[in-house]
């Protein structure tokens, strides 16, 4: 957004002077607010209740460590499982998730507007064996720039579309 003054001297040079001032505050504005995003998961239930989580938040919460594969690539990573962090906003599991609950499903946003959909059963431990974390480390170490800082990985999936990388919401949403 580029916002200017009313201000014209010798040749328009004040008013590009604080166009500039100003358009440089706003982008810096817009940097913080994104850096923000993308060091904690917003993470919304069906009700409206929100939480957000950090890494330090997230580590709070049972960690599980799967192996998978994508690209030709083994890897090992660790954090909690999706269907854990949407129950901190009030989704289902375990025996509880039957009935109404089956038609609730996770949308999954990263930073670059890429989105993923699952259904609560594919997410949980009762229903399936491999389930999905979000991790913000893999082999060790921390995610990346590319991937991070927090990635959904899906262990068992032959394809790794649903491993959304720079992860920055989660929904609870149910299906019309």
């Amino acid at each position: 957004m580029l916002v200017t003054t009313g201000l014209r001297f010798a040749g328009g040079v004040a008013a590009l002077s604080m166009a500039i001032t100003t358009s440089t505050a706003i982008a810096a504005d817009s940097a913080t607010a994104s850096a923000a995003t993308r060091t904690a998961i917003v993470v919304s239930g069906e009700d409206g209740k929100t939480q957000r989580f950090d890494l330090a938040a997230l580590a709070q919460l049972p960690q599980h460590t799967v192996h998978a594969e994508a690209h030709g690539k083994n890897v090992e990573c660790s954090g909690p499982n999706l269907i854990d962090v949407l129950g901190t906003v009030g989704a289902a599991s375990g025996e509880a998730l039957r009935g109404k609950s089956l038609a609730l499903y996770a949308r999954i946003s990263a930073a670059d507007g890429y989105r993923a959909v699952f259904a609560l059963a594919e997410l949980d431990p009762a229903f399936r064996t491999d389930v999905a974390i979000v991790t913000a480390s893999c082999d060790g170490h921390a995610l990346d720039a590319k991937d991070g800082p927090f990635r959904l990985v899906v262990p068992g999936e032959k394809r790794p579309a649903r491993w959304v990388r720079q992860v920055t919401a989660i929904d609870l949403l149910r299906s019309p």
